[in-house]
């Protein structure tokens, strides 16, 4: 008599079509689920879909039992899997058109900026605090006004500022020749500029209106002649010094016999006219 095993071709192929049926079920349960409960953030909409999912499963093979017997189980299984891919396949193209592929930016802060210490020289530290707000606003008029003549000067004028500041830092002693520029024209160009963008936000083009933002943008450029002056004079007595340095050395050369004579080059030619002499 032969003996007939379990694990038939038949049967292992329904075995493990049957298994991946399940696992598939059961991954598409998961998915579905966090798609509802993220969409809606609603743990009780979560679990009805949970429910309303799982429910069929345990109902339809009690109820359909009975009938499921007159008929091949075969054709049964096979026409349930297929019906399961199409709807599935149907969720997928509903839930593609519903549900678009969105790019959020999340803004990256700034990295936060250490503060700096006290110079210990009171004068000093209220430039520098001064000076970081004058920057700071020109760079808020930069973006917010939307005149590109504008925006660069204003580009420029922050450039000049920084450099300003940078030299008065390094040497304290030309503070006083800034005074006059942070107490008066830096203000005054804040000012100027300020009045600016709230007269062209307004979107008017009124008589003051364009008067006043035309003589704002015909001075711009004396402003930034202006500025640029300021920052030239802090190097006037740096450059006196080497310009000093320079006589000097060059008179210390000539004294010890260093500098040496130029030498001038000169060419003759022979009767032939082939022959080149240097000359010194």
């Amino acid at each position: 008599m032969k003996r007939q095993t379990l694990w038939t071709y038949d049967f292992t192929v329904i075995t493990i079509g049957s298994f991946v049926s399940l696992v598939g079920n059961a991954l598409s349960n998961f998915a579905l689920s966090l798609l509802v409960l993220d969409y809606t953030g609603s743990t009780f909409l979560y679990m009805l879909f949970q429910v309303s999912f799982q429910l069929p499963i345990m109902v339809c093979p009690v109820l359909a039992g009975p009938y499921l017997d007159r008929v091949s189980r075969k054709k049964v299984i096979c026409a349930l899997d297929f019906l399961s891919a199409g709807i599935f396949f149907l969720l997928f193209l509903l839930l593609r058109g519903v549900c678009r592929d969105e790019v959020t930016e999340i803004p990256v802060p700034d990295p936060p900026r250490e503060e700096e210490k006290p110079t210990g020289n009171a004068e000093l530290d209220k430039m520098i605090s001064d000076g970081r707000k004058a920057v700071s606003e020109m760079k808020r008029l930069d973006d917010a006004i939307e005149d590109e003549k504008i925006s660069a000067d204003i580009r420029r004028l922050e450039t000049i500022c920084q450099q300003i500041f940078q030299q008065v830092k390094a040497d304290p002693a030309k503070l006083p020749q800034i005074r006059r520029f942070m107490d008066y024209y830096l203000p005054t160009t804040l000012k100027l500029l300020n009045a600016y963008d709230r007269m062209d936000a307004t979107g008017v083009a009124g008589e003051n209106i364009t008067g006043t933002k035309e003589r704002v943008e015909s001075i711009m450029g004396t402003i930034v002649t202006a500025f640029e002056k300021q920052l030239d004079t802090l190097f006037g007595a740096d450059a006196m010094d080497i310009s000093t340095d320079i006589s000097v050395l060059e008179t210390m050369l000539a004294r010890e016999g260093l500098a040496g004579e130029r030498m001038e080059a000169q060419t003759t030619k022979n009767a032939d006219g082939t022959d080149i002499k240097l000359e010194l």
